[in-house]
């Protein structure tokens, strides 16, 4: 059997081991430049590579192909693949028929990282054998190749659901949708609904769905489609009928199988409206894999958030600095904005998605003082906030931008760094985008 991987990154590389393991004839293309730490990896492992092309006879002779999920349908090569009726499935579809481990399946359009790595914490303080995969850390397939874990907890994107046939989780999460990749989905926001509820297409009675019962998007969705799964809603509005997460008189809770966990919010590690859901999401899973209620409580309490998602970095002077460079679209920023509780210095701005920028307005009026607009083109953004705040400035380096943003903010206020954009106009990904705020913190 031929397996041929596109794109050379973490999910292809780790795709291309356990091929190579499992006894496929394996090669990796990428249209891209192949880092030289994966190139070594792929070359150790005696597997055949190459970068800056696709080469169709050596592509189109495959049995399977596992596209990275950056590489959109619409790339030629994928087009042609998909014509000769050749099978296109995801890192996850590949590797799930090697292992028997259960999976927990995160999806959303925000949040799903921090749930997703609260889960893996709650699991594995728990004493669980549990492995953390997907958008996050070591490749899913990588770690069938070389670990053996009971259970996955797997961050998933809507490009990684594109790409299922088979997979199921035991336990899926949908933590919230609203607009995002919508270029990916011809504009059309139902694709993308769709592309999200694909989490749950595969599984069975025997497993379960928890969701955010506040979220219009999935409430219609659920209206008008059947699932086999149990549901799980939770809200902070809402009690659920039978199990799922609530939250009353400030205590959180969530009943499984009609035994309830009780926390009051004031002791979550996490801060904001959002995180009681994602905590609320993560605790489910746990009860749901009998993890004793004391273990909840004190992983709950001493979890440590994701890196770039409100992270607080430094207070110099009196100002909180705050990196959250993973808000890529206005649904993250609107969560931002929202947990915020002084008078907040914005840094905003990079590759617009699309965004339409009117549900933050007021959230600006009441929070922001002023805007530090960061990208090649801002026009956007300065359109849409010009009149509503009384300060904008327009930068295109990181620490220019810190730098005026420290001039701007006084004792007391905040610097936040939510971008409700891509990040590839000035950095190579929000993660060099939030390190780089970072070290201009650290230099001022």
């Amino acid at each position: 059997m031929r397996l041929v991987v596109l794109g050379g990154g973490e999910s292809g590389v780790g795709t291309a081991i356990l091929g190579k393991k499992k006894g496929y004839d394996v090669f990796v293309s990428d249209f891209g430049k192949i880092k030289e730490n994966y190139k070594e990896v792929l070359t150790i492992n005696g597997i055949a590579w190459e970068d800056e092309k696709h080469t169709e006879d050596l592509i189109l002779n495959a049995d399977v192909v596992m596209k990275s999920p950056g590489i959109p349908e619409k790339a030629p090569i994928v087009k042609k693949l998909i014509e000769k009726d050749i099978s296109v499935i995801s890192e996850i579809e590949f590797a799930i028929q090697f292992t028997d481990a259960l999976t927990v399946g995160i999806t959303g359009s925000n949040g799903k990282t921090t749930t997703t790595l609260l889960t893996y914490h709650l699991l594995k303080q728990g004493g669980l054998n549990v492995g953390l995969a997907g958008n996050i850390g070591k490749s899913f397939a990588w770690q069938v190749a070389e670990n053996k874990h009971d259970i996955y907890v797997l961050e998933l994107s809507s490009f990684q659901l594109d790409g299922i046939i088979n997979y199921k989780p035991h336990i899926a999460i949908i933590t919230n949708i609203s607009p995002d990749h919508l270029d990916r989905y011809n504009y059309d926001y139902s694709l993308y609904i769709d592309s999200k509820f694909r989490i749950t297409k595969n599984q069975t009675e025997a497993d379960y769905l928890i969701y955010d019962n506040e979220d219009e998007a999935i409430q219609n969705w659920l209206k008008n489609n059947t699932i086999k799964a149990n549901k799980v809603p939770f809200s902070l509005v809402t009690k659920p009928e039978n199990e799922g997460g609530f939250l009353e008189e400030n205590n959180m809770n969530t009943t499984i199988k009609n035994d309830t966990f009780t926390m009051p919010i004031n002791e979550l590690a996490l801060e904001g409206k959002h995180n009681i859901k994602n905590a609320m999401a993560a605790t489910a899973v746990a009860q749901l894999l009998n993890i004793r209620k004391q273990t909840i409580r004190e992983s709950l309490t001493n979890f440590q958030g994701a890196e770039h998602r409100l992270e607080k970095v430094l207070k110099i002077q009196g100002v909180q600095y705050i990196n959250d460079s993973k808000a890529t679209n206005v649904n993250s920023v609107f969560y931002a904005l929202d947990s915020m509780t002084t008078p907040t210095v914005w840094i905003v701005g990079g590759v617009d998605k699309g965004n339409d920028y009117d549900e933050l307005m007021p959230l600006v009026r009441e929070k922001v003082k002023a805007i530090v607009c960061l990208g090649v083109d801002n026009t956007k953004i300065s359109n849409a906030f010009n009149n509503v705040v009384d300060v904008m400035v327009e930068t295109t380096s990181m620490s220019e931008a810190v730098q005026i943003a420290q001039r701007l903010a006084e004792k007391g206020d905040s610097v936040l760094l939510s971008p409700a954009c891509a990040s590839f106009d000035l950095f190579e990904n929000y993660e060099d985008r939030g390190k780089q705020f970072k070290q201009a913190i650290y230099n001022l």
